[in-house]
């Protein structure tokens, strides 16, 4: 795992990922606004509503660090997916209303984004020290 950690084509194909996972939670909750408006999330607790609705700018945020390769992505990623998971397994579990497909799909990019951080976080430090990849 070090080796392929460590590899340009990895580090890319994890950055890549990271990039697609923000880019799919933007595309979800902007769908939402366009279709539901300020109700897009009426059935669910202001809180929630609110959070989601913040997720329309954190995901791209998020994908536009780590596409300009800012460890910074890499917190916020981490920030974002875990306070999104927490949100949506305590309102699939709590409330109902969320799919199981994406509560677990979601877990299991989170995991992805646990597992591909430090060698991201790696990578993204060599910028300007003339060893970037």
């Amino acid at each position: 795992m070090i080796a392929l950690a460590s590899s340009a084509r990895a580090l890319r194909v994890f950055q890549v990922v990271w990039v697609l996972g923000f880019l799919v939670g933007t595309t979800t909750h902007t769908a939402d606004l366009i279709v539901g408006g300020v109700n897009a999330y009426s059935d669910f607790p202001l809180g929630v509503r609110l959070f989601w609705v913040s997720l329309t700018f954190l995901d791209p945020a998020t994908a536009a660090l780590i596409i300009f390769r800012r460890r910074s992505g890499i917190v916020l990623g981490i920030a974002v997916i875990v306070a999104d998971i927490a949100v949506n397994w305590t309102v699939f579990v709590v409330v109902g209303g969320l799919s199981l497909f994406g509560v677990i799909s979601q877990s299991l990019f989170a995991v992805l984004i646990f597992v591909t951080a430090r060698p991201l976080w790696r990578w993204f430090g060599r910028i300007g020290r003339g060893s970037d990849i």
